[in-house]
């Protein structure tokens, strides 16, 4: 279902550690990468990774608290959202 997916967004300086450091989080949260897609642009790293969160081990919001330390310790900006809120915001 829709509900249970969200998309998640990583962006910034590339380094060693970004996706390992995203999936072990996911991994300790109980969420499963369906699709992933990354790549390097102008030296910036850029993540988009489709996810279901039907077994969430915690609360939407507690995980979404719990990516924003991620965020800060990796020094990147990574932004979920639920799908079908995403794609209402890309459908023209």
């Amino acid at each position: 279902m829709k509900e249970d997916k969200v998309i998640i967004t990583v962006s910034g300086q590339d380094k060693v550690g970004i996706v390992a450091s995203v999936a072990q989080k996911l991994a300790v949260n109980n969420v499963n990468i369906e699709d992933i897609k990354q790549t390097i642009m102008q030296d910036n790293f850029v993540m988009i990774m489709l996810c279901d969160i039907k077994n969430l081990s915690v609360s939407f919001k507690e995980f979404k608290d719990d990516i924003q330390k991620l965020e800060a310790e990796l020094s990147m900006e990574i932004w979920v959202q639920k799908k079908e809120i995403f794609d209402r915001m890309h459908t023209i």
